[in-house]
């Protein structure tokens, strides 16, 4: 009888180390992809046991028992998070089971463009599929105290940029981290800032950014489009610039810039009124802040376009006539 008990405890063992060896081999070993990206979703209460049915019918495991096991063995079988899942490469049920504990879902994105506005912006979260839309018509004053911002208007307070995240996350929080990052490059900026600016604080400095942002397209102008601007500011002259006047017409502007338009006073035409405008016009990006900050050292009070994307720039008024004369007329 004892003999026996040895003999059943041993085939126990045997078995049982058997069956260890076979798990750890299928636990090790990278899973085929049916497709690549493979995605799948763990639903809210959701078993372990029903999501490896899943992924067993979707072909990315061979059946689901030992998957199964494994999370189970490891005391991780009710530890999955839920959410919308993606697997670029071949990884193994161990590294799987681990993704799915940590929650790491698939993210999407949302793309803040240089030179937009706070409306275009603010859209662009409305239409958003995947997100949360705890700001859409909030007013402007609801929205910016939810965000944090000190400021009264939201104009150009948000970094351009692309942010990841989970779907279901809330505009809230995507604002968020786009006014913080344009206050951490701001501040930088300013503290790195050249000597003798004509600009009283960092916002505006944002300002300015925004103005330079809207004149020009070619990154490396922007350093010299500033200079002009500066050299205006601190000649007290006018900024003159188009953009200004066309963010001070708003929605009544159809894309066809009069005369009478810069005759007409509003608080951003920078013709008919000196200084900066009273708050930025658009979202300006690194390179027109660190343009504003750092403007190039040179005597340009006047640029006209080439009509090729770039700009000749003058420093007296009769060679800035002579340049219109050759490239505007």
């Amino acid at each position: 009888m004892i003999r026996k008990l040895i003999w059943l405890i041993a085939l126990g063992l045997i078995v049982g180390a058997g069956a260890f060896v076979h798990l750890s081999y299928f636990a090790r070993q990278p899973l085929t992809l049916p497709q690549q990206p493979f995605e799948f979703s763990v639903q809210p209460g959701q078993s372990l046991r029903q999501v490896a049915r899943e992924l067993t019918r979707t072909g990315l495991l061979p059946e689901p028992y030992r998957f199964a096991l494994t999370a189970r063995l490891l005391q991780k079988s009710t530890s999955i998070k839920a959410g919308d899942y993606e697997i670029t490469e071949a990884l193994t049920p161990t590294e799987l089971l681990e993704k799915m504990i940590r929650g790491d879902v698939k993210q999407v994105g949302i793309t803040f463009i240089e030179g937009h506005t706070f409306a275009q912006m603010r859209k662009a979260l409305d239409e958003h599929p995947h997100l949360i839309h705890a700001t859409k018509d909030l007013p402007e004053a609801e929205l910016l105290a939810l965000v944090g911002a000190a400021e009264s208007h939201p104009e150009g307070l948000f970094f351009p940029e692309t942010y990841r995240f989970h779907k279901g996350a809330s505009d809230v929080e995507i604002l968020k981290r786009a006014y913080k990052d344009m206050q951490t490059h701001l501040t930088r900026l300013w503290d790195a800032r050249a000597a003798d600016l004509p600009l009283k604080s960092p916002y505006e400095a944002l300002i300015l950014a925004s103005v330079v942002e809207k004149e020009t397209g070619q990154a490396s102008e922007r350093p010299q489009i500033a200079a002009v601007f500066v050299n205006r500011l601190n000649s007290n002259m006018r900024l003159q610039t188009d953009p200004t006047v066309i963010y001070g017409l708003g929605a009544s502007f159809d894309g066809n810039l009069t005369k009478a338009h810069l005759r007409a006073d509003t608080p951003y035409n920078t013709y008919t009124r000196g200084g900066l405008p009273p708050t930025p016009i658009a979202a300006p990006g690194l390179g027109a802040l660190a343009a504003a900050l750092q403007p190039a050292k040179g005597p340009w009070l006047y640029f006209v376009s080439r009509g090729d994307g770039t700009h000749f720039f003058s420093s007296t008024l009769a060679e800035h006539n002579k340049a219109v004369a050759q490239y505007q007329k």
